[in-house]
């Protein structure tokens, strides 16, 4: 039979606790990667240590690709429930592999008479070959054998994978268990699986979670303190930062609570270090007055905000993009703060590389906006670009003059910066309204003088920035505007549409505060059509858009479920539209198209 080659979805379910993650990530995408494949991985778990259904994605293609597709071509269920929650998004000629001496599964249950069951006793052959804990090896044996892919490539994956931590017995094993699983379904099963996996020449690519990317950026950007308190999902920042703690002579402070946390990054860069803070909704609720303090201070500060769906504790491990209007508004009064918004694992890295220039230069908060979809996710991306990499630390001043002010009003709005310790640099530093050398003052024009300094800084920042680019046919039928995460299915979804001979082009707005505004404007009137695509109920970037340009977005996509868009919804959604036209809203969630008007 012919093959589709190298265009193919894997995914594993199972008990959170069992290893799903592991198996996934650390063994299954990092032997396609390593086979010089293009791979993409996302999760999805409960908020629980154990128990509840984990589940992971893998994409793998020989071209380059943005993000998770639909469809499953092989679906790994390590119990029956995996099977049930995802038995409709199988594929034709799709696969699934489970254990049918535990897993009890009826033919009748797939209604796809192409679907291919492979049932594997994955606890007998584990038991048989170092312990049950080993059945998640067998299970990926079982997938090498499936895809006639090079085992010598998986079996390197599990020596790196175990071998420095447990031991060449351990390694043995495995590789045992692997060939086991591996020999069943070639000594069981016809060769009539429809997918199948061919090597290509290994490329210089990493595989890195958008997570990891702000963590190479922050470090990049010679970012020397950390503090923060764990919060699903800007969790394994900490984590990371801790990590790299002695390498690169970092302070991380896993401390008590977030209001500490951002206490502790704003002394730390009053003190003349770089300093962060990360964080999710809840945690930033905390952080509000402190954020206030910062602006009010004028300190430079890089706050990673990781959103999930609220309100309050919310959906603690999903994803959603429902904290833009509380990011731009966050604290008391009004002030000045940049919220950056990376689409992507390379936005991630050299966007909060800005964050931290932004944040010194200008001498205010930076936001870099994420999710748990664009955070925990894994991409094979390309090597970082370095060389020209330019940290620029603002007004830091090396000697301090003897007539020194600290909040000096300038033709700019910022001000010199001294640090503690320096000569002549001694100066009042707190939240309160204050003159230009930091004492306390309540005088009218002493407030208006300073609010407008503040704001006066932010005008000057707008001026530099680039306008952004839009990607595709200028004259396309469908203009899509979207941030954040959204990218990479916006990205593949205009493919899918690419084949059905329907133009679109994409404007990605990274700069949420401040926003572009004449250049959108401009590409709003320009355009024939406009959609808007947002993780969010109200479409909040739409409205921030219709705020600064008086402008109206013709047709709004959203998903709100927890649960990021896949290709196939933008590309279902976008065509309901143009074959629809009076449709101004659709909304999606696990099964399609839930709403339209």
């Amino acid at each position: 039979m012919s093959k589709i080659v190298n265009k193919f979805s894997w995914k594993i379910g199972g008990e959170a606790g069992d290893g799903i993650l592991n198996a996934g990530l650390q063994m299954f995408a990092k032997t396609c990667l390593r086979g010089g494949l293009e791979v993409f991985s996302t999760s999805e778990y409960p908020s629980l240590i154990r128990g509840g259904h984990n589940s992971l994605d893998v994409r793998v293609e020989d071209a380059e690709i943005f993000s998770h597709v639909k469809g499953i071509n092989l679906l790994v269920a390590m119990n029956k429930d995996t099977i049930d929650k995802h038995k409709h998004k199988l594929s034709d000629h799709a696969g699934v592999i489970y254990d049918g001496d535990y897993t009890k599964l009826d033919p009748s249950e797939i209604e796809n008479s192409t679907i291919r069951l492979y049932s594997v006793p994955l606890f007998k052959i584990a038991n048989e070959n170092g312990g049950k804990i080993m059945r998640n090896t067998v299970a990926l044996g079982a997938t090498m054998a499936l895809l006639d892919f090079d085992m010598e490539i998986f079996n390197g994956v599990i020596s790196d994978n175990f071998g420095k931590k447990k031991g060449a017995a351990i390694v043995e094993a495995n590789i045992k268990a692997a060939k086991a699983g591996y020999d069943y379904i070639k000594n069981n099963f016809p060769d009539d699986f429809k997918f199948r996996l061919e090597k290509q020449a290994r490329k210089n690519n990493m595989f890195m979670s958008g997570n990891e990317a702000i963590t190479a950026g922050m470090v990049k950007a010679g970012c020397k303190f950390y503090a923060a308190y764990p919060m699903t999902p800007a969790s394994s920042l900490l984590s990371n930062m801790a990590a790299l703690e002695r390498q690169f002579n970092l302070v991380v402070k896993h401390t008590e609570d977030e209001i500490a946390a951002i206490n502790m990054a704003i002394g730390a860069s009053y003190a003349g270090v770089r300093a962060a803070t990360g964080t999710s909704g809840g945690g930033f609720a905390l952080m509000a007055e402190g954020f206030g303090m910062a602006a009010q201070m004028e300190v430079p500060l890089v706050v990673i905000e990781a959103q999930r769906p609220g309100p309050g504790t919310g959906m603690a491990t999903h994803s959603g993009q429902g904290d833009l209007r509380f990011m731009l508004h966050a604290s008391t009064d009004e002030f000045p703060r940049v919220v950056i918004a990376p689409g992507d694992v390379e936005e991630c890295f050299y966007r909060t590389i800005d964050a931290f220039n932004i944040a010194e230069k200008y001498q205010m908060p930076v936001i870099v906006l994420t999710d748990k979809f664009l955070g925990e996710s894994f991409w094979t991306i390309k090597e970082f670009e370095t060389k020209n990499i330019v940290i620029d630390r603002g007004l830091l001043l090396k000697e301090v003059p003897s007539d020194y002010k600290r909040y000096k009003i300038t033709e700019n709005g910022v001000s010199p910066r001294a640090v503690p310790g320096q000569k002549n640099g001694m100066h009042v530093a707190s939240s309160y309204e204050h003159d230009e050398e930091g004492n306390e003052r309540e005088e009218e024009e002493v407030r208006v003088m300073m609010h407008n300094k503040r704001f006066k800084k932010f005008d000057t920042f707008a001026k530099t920035l680039d306008d952004p680019v839009l990607e595709g046919n200028p004259d396309a039928e469908m203009t899509i505007i979207s941030w954040g995460s959204t990218k990479g299915p916006i990205r593949e979804a205009m493919k899918l549409l690419k084949e059905d001979g329907i133009s679109t082009n994409f404007l990605q707005v990274v700069f949420i505060s401040p926003l572009p505004s004449k250049r959108i404007a401009e590409i709003i009137n320009d355009s024939k059509a406009t959609v808007i695509i947002e993780n969010n109920k109200t479409a909040q970037l739409a409205g921030v858009i219709k705020e600064q340009t008086g402008l109206d977005i013709d047709h709004k996509i959203l998903k709100y479920d927890g649960r990021p868009f896949s290709p196939q919804d933008i590309y279902a959604g976008i065509k309901e539209l143009l074959n629809t036209t009076e449709l101004k809203e659709i909304v999606f969630s696990k099964h399609g198209i839930i709403e339209a008007w």
